[in-house]
């Protein structure tokens, strides 16, 4: 009797080991997904350094606000007060650089960016005052310190920008014959400008844009090459300038 019982008992067992092992063979294996690719999303965010080309308008007009001894040729009487003395256009290329930082939120970018170009624009026009007399100008630099605001399709940014601006001018007045009187300055001003800017990918992007300077009247003395004469001569001067140009981008923000 004690036979069938512990026989049976070791049957029970084995069948419970051979039902549990079943059910262990068929059970899938756990599956485990991989984590969500992350996504790159392209940014504005950060500061650059680059190049510009392009060429510049620079347009002025002269007038008589003061006439001292020595600077009138004995065939001409003093100019009156406020006499126009003509106007002309110099234009030249110009090249520079820029740099800058821009900050992303949402698709509006905010930034502020510093130019610097050289230029020698050249214009002149026969004074209609002074007979056989030349009035000639040429526009040595042009810088301005600006604010951008922006909104940016991905990796294209629409962008205006307004700040302060500068620039270095040499004028002179001359005959056929001879360097009559010369001024020169650093006149200050400001800038209004639209341009687009394209980002080839994180570190390369490339812009064009078009900036309009004001820099008004001025009044420059013209001393004469012997040091015996004078003349006061207000310079109204604006400006129109295109250029493209590349910049490299860093994100020191990252």
């Amino acid at each position: 009797m004690k036979r069938l019982l512990l026989a049976g008992a070791a049957f029970s067992v084995l069948s419970a080991g051979s039902a549990m092992a079943a059910d262990l063979a068929v059970r899938p294996a756990p599956v485990y997904r991989p984590p969500p690719p992350v996504i790159a999303y392209f940014t504005w965010t950060g500061c650059y350094v680059g190049g510009n080309g392009g060429g510049i308008w620079v347009d002025k007009s002269y007038s008589v606000t003061g006439i001292g001894p020595g600077i009138v040729p004995p065939f001409a009487a003093a100019p009156g007060i406020g006499t126009g003395l003509g106007s002309h256009t110099a234009s030249a290329g110009l090249g520079g650089g820029q740099v800058g930082c821009n900050y992303q939120t949402g698709s509006w970018v905010f930034g502020v960016q510093g130019d610097y170009d050289w230029t020698n624009a050249n214009g002149s026009h026969p004074d209609p005052f002074f007979p056989l007399s030349i009035q000639s100008s040429q526009t040595k630099s042009l810088a301005s310190v600006t604010g951008r605001v922006g909104y940016a399709w991905d990796r294209f940014l629409g962008y205006v920008k307004g700040g302060g601006a500068w620039e270095k001018e040499d004028y002179t007045m001359t005959t056929a014959a001879a360097l009559l009187a010369t001024a020169s300055e650093t006149r200050g001003g400001w800038t209004v400008g639209v341009g687009g800017e394209y980002a080839f990918n994180d570190w390369l992007s490339a812009f064009v844009e078009y900036d309009y300077y004001g820099f008004g009247k001025r009044t420059n003395t013209f001393v004469t090459t012997t040091g015996l004469g004078f003349a006061n001569v207000d310079t109204d001067v604006h400006a129109n300038v295109v250029k493209a140009g590349l910049n490299l981008r860093f994100n020191m923000f990252r």
